[in-house]
């Protein structure tokens, strides 16, 4: 089984620039996560969306590499079924001419 969670969008800090400390911004995120599907072990989408957004707002990553590996650890402590997850951060405001994103995949 698969799930895509595309363009989950919210504001928080991120950043090694001063005014990215003090500032939010706008982060996209896009997750895939390859699971054994069961009727007694299946992964909530909306506690998965909730819990990254909460992670990435209290912990103010300063690099998206730092942010994507937060994040996977999260998720892997989460829901141990996983076999496959695929993480990109983008950051889209950030410069003026082009958007930045970072991205990993991880097996478990």
């Amino acid at each position: 089984m698969k799930i895509y969670i595309e363009q989950l969008s919210f504001d928080t800090i991120i950043g090694i620039l001063p005014k990215e400390r003090v500032t939010t911004q706008r982060v996209d995120i896009d997750i895939e996560i390859e699971y054994e599907y069961r009727d007694d072990s299946f992964i909530d989408y909306a506690k998965v969306v909730q819990s990254v957004e909460e992670n990435m707002v209290s912990n103010q990553y300063r690099l998206i590499e730092e942010a994507l590996n937060g994040l996977q650890r999260m998720i892997f402590s989460k829901y141990s079924n996983i076999d496959r997850l695929f993480i990109k951060i983008t950051k889209p405001d950030i410069l003026d001419n082009c958007t930045v994103a970072v991205s990993n995949e991880w097996k478990q």
